[in-house]
């Protein structure tokens, strides 16, 4: 990331960020860009070094300032001294801007900078309008989707992939420049707080809740812990904002209470009830879902989906209601879902691969819901193929994760897979459960040995689905069949 804002000089960038510029007199430096690879860096870039697991930004700096960049963020100032002298660089060579968190530090920048735009914005009679949504699965399409309806209308800035926590969401904002009308953001929380975190540095003008589900249960211990932290999506929106809410969903449907604006309700299963709704749905031999579209205030329109699989009219119908909240037109709507596709890699990503062989491609991510609807959607993608489930161990799910592994397995035997692979130990309910279904099944221990033995297990004309949480390197397996059956 990092092309894009607009230009501030230093000084400013720093005061939005809280910190210390160490060379004043290099506060005329223009900034045009945030970035936190260095790799990325160029003329204009302001670096944020980013202490993590692995690797430090701190070591990076002499990089960064070598391809141009005219400033950098850091809370060492003696690991950044040294990272420059080393290479014979500096702070003037890269001015240092000191701050005691470099992650909380990014997040006020954006902060001060989403504010400030939109503060010009409505100097010149105009707005900068936020969307955001949350969800246990779908938040990565719905975003495509929305980004997808919004653009054509006026400038729209939205995550690459699934940029969606503390690092990824003010790195997004900050792409934002006076140009951008519509500021598409996606909200992930592995812990209570994080969303009323991410909402503090981007409050939402309308904000989606698609479906509580299972994710990463390990952080919250129960399904209603899941659902509190994602209501703090609706608590922060601007004064006055859109909530748009999934009525099938009792517990998003719930947080209608929480909403100081319009409440917008969306349904699937059609619920005369809700103001945005699909009726009439029907699935066609690639699994994609044709349905009457209601939208408030105008007739039903016959809509088919371009993206696969009949979960995805949740999505789209969570993207319309966030369009309707912008303002858009239930024509332009309409029109626009018809030609959406599938932008982020490894979702629902249905290739036609050599050999004949059908690659369903799913694996960026996994929990039970993400998994069960994957698993529904095979039969009408598959036809008359063989069909082959590839599952990796889902990760981050707590205590239910041996009931959630038997269901896969079994929902795998459901779906009328032939062959079921698994890989990685905490996927063994699966292998147990398909195999007492009559399934034939290959346990591997790691995404490593999966693609030395992938390539001897699956045939010509097989439909394949590769599915898992993305630490346990399901996705690595089906780039591995990208690469050696090229189209």
């Amino acid at each position: 990331m990092g092309s894009g804002m607009m230009t501030r000089p230093l000084v400013e960038v720093a005061e939005f960020a809280q910190g210390t510029l160490l060379s004043p007199q290099a506060g005329r430096a223009a900034v045009t860009g945030v970035v936190t690879d260095s790799r990325r860096a160029g003329p204009g870039s302001f670096f944020v070094a980013i202490k993590g697991e692995r690797t430090d930004g701190h070591a990076h700096l002499a990089a960064a300032a070598r391809a141009g960049a005219v400033g950098a963020l850091v809370s060492d100032q003696q690991a950044a001294r040294a990272a420059l002298a080393g290479a014979g660089l500096t702070e003037e060579d890269l001015p240092l801007v000191l701050v005691a968190d470099t992650v909380t530090a990014v997040g006020d920048l954006a902060r001060g900078h989403l504010a400030d735009l939109r503060r010009r914005a409505r100097a010149r009679g105009s707005a900068l309008r936020v969307v955001a949504m949350t969800g246990s699965v779908g938040k990565t399409t719905t975003k495509d989707l929305t980004r997808q309806l919004l653009a054509p209308t006026a400038p729209t800035i939205a995550p690459v992939a699934s940029f969606n926590n503390e690092i990824g969401l003010p790195l997004t904002v900050l792409e934002a420049s006076e140009a951008t009308r519509f500021l598409v953001l996606e909200m992930g929380a592995s812990a209570p707080g994080h969303i009323d975190y991410l909402t503090a540095i981007a409050p939402p003008d309308a904000a989606a809740v698609l479906m509580i589900g299972h994710a990463h249960m390990g952080g919250f211990g129960s399904i209603a812990g899941v659902a509190q932290a994602k209501s703090e999506i609706i608590a922060g929106l601007v004064p006055g904002g859109t909530a748009v809410l999934n009525h099938d969903d009792a517990r998003a449907r719930a947080m209608a209470s929480l909403a100081s604006g319009p409440v917008l309700t969306f349904s699937a299963q059609g619920d005369p009830q809700a103001a945005v709704r699909a009726t009439g749905t029907v699935v066609d031999d690639r699994a994609r879902a044709a349905f009457d579209l209601h939208l408030p205030g105008v007739e039903p329109r016959r809509v088919r989906l371009g993206v696969p699989g009949v979960h995805n009219i949740v999505n789209a119908l969570a993207a319309s209601g966030l369009a309707l909240a912008a303002g858009l037109g239930a024509e332009a709507i309409a029109e626009r879902l018809e030609g959406a596709r599938m932008e982020s890699p490894h979702r629902m990503d249905v290739v036609a691969l050599g050999g004949d062989l059908l690659l369903v491609d799913d694996s960026y991510n996994a929990n039970i819901d993400s998994m069960s609807a994957a698993l529904r959607a095979l039969p009408a993608l598959a036809g008359r193929r063989r069909r082959v489930v590839v599952v990796s161990e889902m990760l981050e799910l707590g205590d239910s994760s041996r009931a959630d592994h038997r269901r896969t397995g079994q929902e795998a035997a459901a779906a009328g897979a032939q062959l079921l692979v698994t890989v990685g130990a905490g996927a063994g309910p699966a292998a147990q459960e398909a195999r007492a279904a009559g399934v034939e099944v290959v346990e591997l221990p790691d995404a490593t040995t999966a693609i030395a033995q992938i390539d001897s297990l699956v045939h010509d004309g097989d439909a394949v689905l590769v599915k898992g949480s993305h630490g346990s390197g399901a996705w690595r397996l089906a780039d591995h069949l990208k690469e050696v059956r090229p189209r």
